[in-house]
């Protein structure tokens, strides 16, 4: 038998096998749709439907009560940018984030790699104790703190007072609020940032680590020319992840402070709620502008995130 006559063999085979195979794969997908419908449907009218909504009523004007919407264009966009607060909080916001991302980056990845050290005694009951503020309720963790901090009757001040020192206003103070609530932020989330980076320094092969000593490396010289380089590529996926989980910080910020003392710690998240929710006269038209501009400046982040993450897959393609 020729070359020819066994391909053309071959293929009669496979696709007799192809028409043999029992055809049942559409009901494994319909199954898999049935399961994620739920999802599906919840994700869309409670994410996707509010999302689109928004971008509605920042061209109404609309309390939130009324049955008729009055239809005012970009009005409310001119009114945003003409407030000075809401410029007030966009700055509020871009300052918590350069007090908590480089804290946030760089503590966590010494405490990660003194946590990485395989030495360590009680390495898993001290991960755990980093991690565990990481579980706790955001909200609860501001009223609790509230009462932590109260310049009056909280226990730190009752503490200093007691030394001879005067109370310290943390929360009320105007210099003090947004250090102070960035603080318990990094205190709050250290954990998931000490996480991105065990897994990130996991990735370096151990032996290099012992081959380096074998040659006389000491400690700063393992971290200089062996870690860095290593973690280049996670530094930027890590840095990224960090600073758009600093814009999303209400539920925190709200209970401590509300947005006072006098819109010193008013991020725009708590500026969006209080012209939807705590106004006399709800602006939700006023409020959805200013959402619209606050997802455009998260999604710009986003965007450098899928950035970040490009870069940093080649940084590790090139160390290969």
């Amino acid at each position: 038998m020729t070359s020819r006559s066994m391909q053309l063999a071959r293929r009669r085979t496979d696709v007799r096998a192809v028409e043999q195979r029992p055809r049942h794969g559409w009901k494994k997908t319909t199954w898999i749709w049935v399961f994620l419908l739920p999802t599906v449907v919840l994700y869309g009218v409670y994410t996707i439907y509010p999302i689109i909504a928004s971008y509605w009523y920042s061209l109404v004007e609309w309390n939130g009560f009324d049955s008729g919407q009055k239809f005012v264009g970009l009005s409310n966009y001119k009114e945003v940018f003409a407030d000075p607060l809401f410029w007030n909080s966009f700055k509020v916001t871009l300052l918590f984030m350069l007090l908590v991302v480089p804290a946030r980056v760089l503590l966590t990845l010494l405490l990660a790699i003194v946590l990485n050290s395989p030495k360590l005694p009680l390495i898993g009951v001290l991960r755990s104790a980093f991690f565990i503020p990481v579980v706790t309720t955001t909200a609860i963790i501001g009223v609790v703190m509230r009462f932590v901090l109260d310049p009056s009757t909280g226990p730190i001040n009752s503490v200093l007072m007691k030394l001879g020192f005067s109370g310290v206003d943390f929360l009320g103070g105007q210099h003090l609020a947004l250090p102070t609530a960035a603080v318990l932020y990094i205190w709050k989330f250290f954990g998931v940032t000490m996480i991105y980076w065990l897994a990130a320094l996991q990735t370096i092969p151990y032996e290099l680590y012992e081959a380096a000593r074998i040659d006389g490396a000491g400690t700063w010289q393992l971290f200089r020319y062996i870690t860095l380089p290593m973690l280049k590529p996670f530094l930027i996926i890590i840095t990224v992840l960090t600073v758009e989980e600093t814009f999303h910080n209400f539920d925190l910020m709200y209970t401590l402070t509300g947005g006072g003392p006098y819109f010193h710690t008013e991020i725009v998240e708590i500026y969006i709620y209080r012209w939807a929710f705590a106004a006399p006269i709800p602006q939700l038209g006023h409020a959805s502008a200013a959402a619209v501009i606050f997802g455009l400046l998260v999604a710009i982040v986003g965007a450098v995130q899928l950035w970040g993450v490009y870069a940093g897959r080649r940084l590790r393609g090139e160390q290969r």
